[in-house]
């Protein structure tokens, strides 16, 4: 197991209802002590002590999420999930926030704006000296943990994502693809995911 992943200090800080298009959810919050982040998890059913428990972990990605952007796949990837769970009893939606591939919102759109001048969205963040990927799924595998599921269907293409919550201790029943039309303003983006950063994308 990651020693990074043991005791991160987190905490649930707040709980409710949360009626959506997509099912009856209960939402809860979590911080880690010392961050004024709140990541936030929805729950549709039971899980507690549960196998096989569908499960989703989503990193912020406000322009996609809630801008409505065509310049990344996220918006459409949250929305395909929670599509997903609305056909089953029970899922998890996990939000960390951790924006831009954890390089916040400021930076990635300094890093869309390099793009505009034709570099990719890797390119781009070596541009500006900063980490290509710097996200945490620690905080996942601790939610995870805290929710008592003994075992998940992860929702998602990127390996690493899987490797990092396998590594902290997670069990992954099966991997779920989550698939994506590329269109014009994206299909660039969506090669350099597959091509540089290992996502496994069909497309």
């Amino acid at each position: 197991m990651d020693h990074d992943c043991i005791d991160l200090n987190l905490k649930q800080t707040a709980s409710a209802t949360l009626p959506t298009e997509y099912g009856q959810f209960r939402i809860l919050v979590f911080q880690t002590r010392g961050s004024d982040l709140a990541h936030a998890v929805l729950i549709k059913g039971n899980v507690a002590g549960k196998e096989g428990i569908p499960i989703r972990v989503h990193s912020e990605c406000l322009t996609g999420d809630a801008l409505f952007s065509m310049k990344c796949d996220c918006g459409e990837q949250l929305e395909e999930a929670f599509k997903y769970l609305s056909k089953k009893p029970s899922g998890v939606i996990i939000y960390l926030r951790q924006e831009g591939r954890g390089i916040g919102l400021a930076n990635k759109i300094k890093a869309y704006a390099l793009q505009d001048t034709g570099l990719d969205t890797v390119e781009a963040n070596q541009a500006l000296g900063l980490p290509i990927d710097s996200r945490s799924y620690h905080e996942a595998a601790q939610i995870i943990k805290h929710l008592k599921i003994k075992s998940i269907d992860l929702l998602t293409n990127n390996p690493k994502k899987l490797e990092s919550l396998q590594k902290c201790g997670i069990k992954i029943a099966k991997r779920i693809d989550i698939k994506i039309k590329p269109n014009k303003f994206n299909s660039g983006y969506l090669k350099i995911k597959k091509s540089k950063l290992g996502h496994l994308l069909t497309n």
